[in-house]
C-alpha cells in the first residue's frame, strides 16, 4: 500500500505513547497494544453479556434488590450503590450478612434501566440517507486536491468506509459530509 503525502501524529490509547498512523484508523502504536486493547474488548463483551443475562432474569415485580441485581439492572457500580446506602439516599434493609437489599423505587427515581440489546439494534439498523446531486457533493478530484491525497487513496477510502458514490458522466461524486467526516483533523 502507498504511503499517504501527510503524517497523521497520534497517541496510543494503550500505553501513550506518541506514534506516526500508518492509516486513518489506527489507534495503536504496535501490534502488542493492539492485542491488549482487543483482550479488553472481548473481555468487556464478556462481562456486559453477564450483567445482562443477570438482568435478565431478575424479576420485574420485585421491591427489594440485591446489590447484584441492583449493578446488573441498572448498570451503576457496587460503590456507587454503597455510597447510596452510607449517605442515606435509598431505602434499604440489611438482612445479615450479604444481605442488604435496596428498595428498586429510590433507584428508579434516579437510575435509568440498562439499555436493551433491542434498543441498539433498532439504533444500528436505521439507514442514512443522502443527497447525491452534484451540489451536494465533491467530486473525486476536489477531494484529492482539497486534501492533498492522490485519487487512488480517496477510492480506497470509500470503497474502505462503504461511502456512497453516483456517477454522472466522467465524474464520481460522493456526499460532503461524508468526505469531510472522514478527513477532518
Amino acid at each position: 500500500m502507498a504511503s499517504a503525502k501527510f503524517q497523521i501524529e497520534r497517541k496510543c490509547e494503550i500505553c501513550g505513547k506518541s506514534f506516526i498512523a500508518k492509516t486513518l484508523t489506527s489507534k495503536y502504536c504496535s501490534k502488542n497494544c493492539s492485542q491488549v486493547a482487543y483482550k479488553q474488548r472481548k473481555k468487556e463483551e464478556q462481562l456486559d453479556a453477564l450483567k445482562r443475562e443477570k438482568a435478565a432474569r431478575v424479576p420485574k415485580n420485585q421491591p427489594y434488590l440485591s446489590i447484584a441485581d441492583a449493578t446488573a439492572l441498572f448498570d451503576i457500580g457496587r460503590d456507587s450503590l454503597y455510597r447510596l446506602i452510607r449517605n442515606k439516599q435509598v431505602r434499604y434493609y440489611n438482612l445479615g450478612l450479604r444481605m442488604i437489599r435496596i428498595c428498586k423505587a429510590d433507584l428508579q427515581e434516579r437510575f435509568n434501566l440498562r439499555p436493551y440489546d433491542e434498543r441498539r439494534k433498532e439504533k444500528q439498523s436505521e439507514v442514512k440517507t443522502y443527497r447525491l446531486e452534484p451540489e451536494d457533493c465533491y467530486t473525486i478530484g476536489e477531494i484529492a486536491k482539497k486534501f492533498g491525497i492522490h485519487d487512488s487513496t480517496v477510492y480506497l477510502h470509500i470503497r474502505k468506509y462503504s461511502i456512497p458514490t453516483r456517477q454522472i458522466g466522467n465524474y464520481v461524486y460522493a456526499p460532503k459530509s461524508e468526505i469531510d467526516n472522514l478527513y477532518k483533523h
